[in-house]
């Protein structure tokens, strides 16, 4: 069983909700970010997101474009994203969702990439400009390989649409609390559990909801409604402001506990 999927099952069974962490592979280099990964996981985070650096990643907000532009700078590449999970997968089993767009994989290759990114130990994947129908249309995208294929939907896409999307979805539906650019400069959607409640009329997997989550009273809100709750540009802030230190992981993960534990708490 797919390690989001056995997550998941397991939460529900505990009356919990998933708290799904986001943060850029390699943000502020190699070694810091590995220890950024271990330590969310060991906070308690549920699923974490990887963020594949790209130099043009048009659906981040600046922050998250300024935590790729660190990465790349630090020598992070696709082929060392690939090492990042191998060496995480040496000591912990979090699931791991790959957030990218398909350039990166176009480059390296689109099935030596499935390949190498199930067998270092990832478990789905978020591509951010790949319309699902022609991933449909596309026989290299028709075996993932065990790469579950995350869906955004957002509040303003059209119903069927959204009901197709919802219908097709696997391991976790990413509905976006509001439309947008990543970050944290606009509150979740006052309607966002509308949108959930919808989605989940149409989907067998559940449904956890992002954009605009940067505190602990936000994601509680957010849970009372969905299934999950992403964070991302709030914590990859963290990480911008402590790219000076020798372990960022602390400011990080004492920034993530809060939320991780409002979560949980719901």
């Amino acid at each position: 069983m797919n390690r989001i999927t056995r997550t998941f099952e397991t939460l529900q069974s505990q009356g919990k909700k998933a708290f799904v962490a986001y943060v850029a592979a390699g943000d502020p280099d190699y070694d810091r970010s590995l220890e950024i990964l271990k330590g969310l996981a060991d906070a308690g985070v549920d699923i974490l997101e990887l963020g594949l650096p790209f130099s043009d990643p048009l659906a981040d907000g600046i922050v998250n474009q300024m935590a790729a532009d660190r990465a790349l700078k630090a020598g992070m590449n696709t082929h060392r994203v690939i090492d990042l999970i191998r060496d995480f997968r040496k000591t912990h089993e979090t699931p791991l969702v790959l957030f990218t767009y398909l350039n990166p994989i176009f480059h390296y290759g689109y099935e030596k990439f499935q390949i190498d990114a199930v067998a270092a130990g990832a478990d789905g994947i978020l591509l951010l400009d790949l319309p699902p129908d022609e991933a449909e249309q596309s026989k290299e995208f028709a075996d993932n390989g065990g790469l579950l294929q995350i869906r955004l939907i957002a509040p303003n896409t059209p119903p069927q649409r959204a009901k197709m999307l919802a219908e097709k979805a696997e391991g976790f539906i990413y509905a976006l609390s509001r439309t947008g650019v990543t970050g944290a400069h606009g509150a979740p959607s006052a309607d966002i559990g509308q949108l959930v409640a919808t989605l989940k009329q149409h989907s067998r997997v559940p449904v956890c909801v992002g954009f605009g989550i940067s505190n602990a009273e936000q994601a509680k809100s957010v849970a009372l409604v969905a299934d999950g709750v992403i964070v991302g540009s709030a914590l990859v802030k963290q990480v911008e402001m402590h790219a000076g230190d020798d372990h960022p992981v602390n400011a990080v993960v004492n920034f993530a506990k809060e939320l991780i534990d409002a979560v949980h708490g719901v």
